[in-house]
């Protein structure tokens, strides 16, 4: 995970988006919540990326992010594949990357015109990826999804 968040660090030092880390709470509004109490729909994902600095407080993030990345375990494969996708996409996160170590896969997937998620752009540890979000990034994912074999030699 720290490779590819340093990879979106290096990139936004001198833009207006920020890159955060977990622990960092996303907060999802349905629009009927009187206050901060009322938010009945937190998650915590592994990486956040906001471009807009208004949603940010001292908690996190209230309402959509503009890019979120789960990396998955089996553990918590079914939860981040179904109910985060499906809030993800009902709460109008413009990219969700699942990140599948073990297999070494990466699913993107980028909300449409229609407010729904396309089928994933599917990658693998050869590939380099465009992110749709910005004009001019691309994730080298050599250094992502590696196995500690790997990292040995």
């Amino acid at each position: 995970m720290g490779q590819l968040f340093y990879q979106f660090f290096d990139y936004l030092k001198d833009k207006s988006c920020e890159v955060y880390m977990a622990p960092f709470d996303v907060r999802f509004l349905d629009g009927n919540e009187k206050d901060e109490k009322d938010i009945k729909t937190v998650v915590h994902p592994d990486i956040v990326v906001v471009c807009d600095e208004s949603k940010l407080d001292e908690k996190g993030c209230t309402g959509a992010p503009d890019l979120i990345i789960e990396i998955i375990s089996p553990s918590t494969a079914q939860k981040d594949k179904l109910h985060k996708f499906n809030l993800y996409e009902k709460y109008g996160v413009k990219e969700y990357w699942i990140v599948e170590p073990e297999n070494k896969i990466l699913s993107v997937f980028i909300l449409q015109d229609n407010e729904r998620y396309g089928r994933p752009d599917i990658y693998t540890q050869d590939d380099k990826v465009k992110v749709s979000i910005f004009e001019d990034l691309v994730i080298d994912l050599k250094t992502v999804l590696i196995t500690p074999a790997n990292v040995d030699g």
